[in-house]
């Protein structure tokens, strides 16, 4: 940023015939320092203005740095939050196929269960029925023993 520089002051000289007059050479003195002033007034003017657009440029300056920086950090954090999401769902998903399979799982288990019992009373069926079959032989055998004697 460059700051304007001041421009000396400049006195007129007068010519002789002004300052001959009574009054003249207060009325210049007067009139140079009023200028002055008016100069030292605008310059402060221009200078304060000037001052105020730089600083009003460096907010907007900082407020769009700020911005960028804010949508860099966002956009990784943004992606984050929407495979966070991502992964919830899928988790959402795994959570009632893992419930699903472990009703099916006890289902199966009660139906094997089912099947081996029913299994094992054929065998104790089978079982019995051998144990009475084979009384029924000793039964027939004591009588045809009895009818034969």
């Amino acid at each position: 940023m460059s700051s304007p520089r001041k421009q000396p002051a400049r006195a007129r000289v007068k010519p002789s015939s002004e300052t001959n007059r009574p009054g003249a050479q207060s009325e210049s003195l007067e009139s140079s320092l009023l200028r002055l002033v008016n100069d030292h007034h605008t310059t402060a003017t221009q200078l304060r203005d000037h001052t105020e657009q730089s600083k009003k440029e460096a907010i907007k300056s900082a407020a769009r740095v700020s911005d960028l920086l804010v949508e860099a950090v966002n956009g990784g954090v943004e992606e984050c939050f929407v495979n966070e999401k991502r992964i919830e769902v899928e988790i959402g998903a795994l959570k009632a196929t893992i419930v699903r399979f472990a009703k099916q799982t006890d289902q199966w288990l009660a139906s094997t269960h089912a099947i081996n019992t029913a299994i094992k009373e054929i065998g104790d069926f089978e079982n019995w029925m051998k144990t009475m079959e084979l009384d029924c032989k000793s039964i027939t055998t004591a009588i045809s023993n009895i009818h034969q004697s």
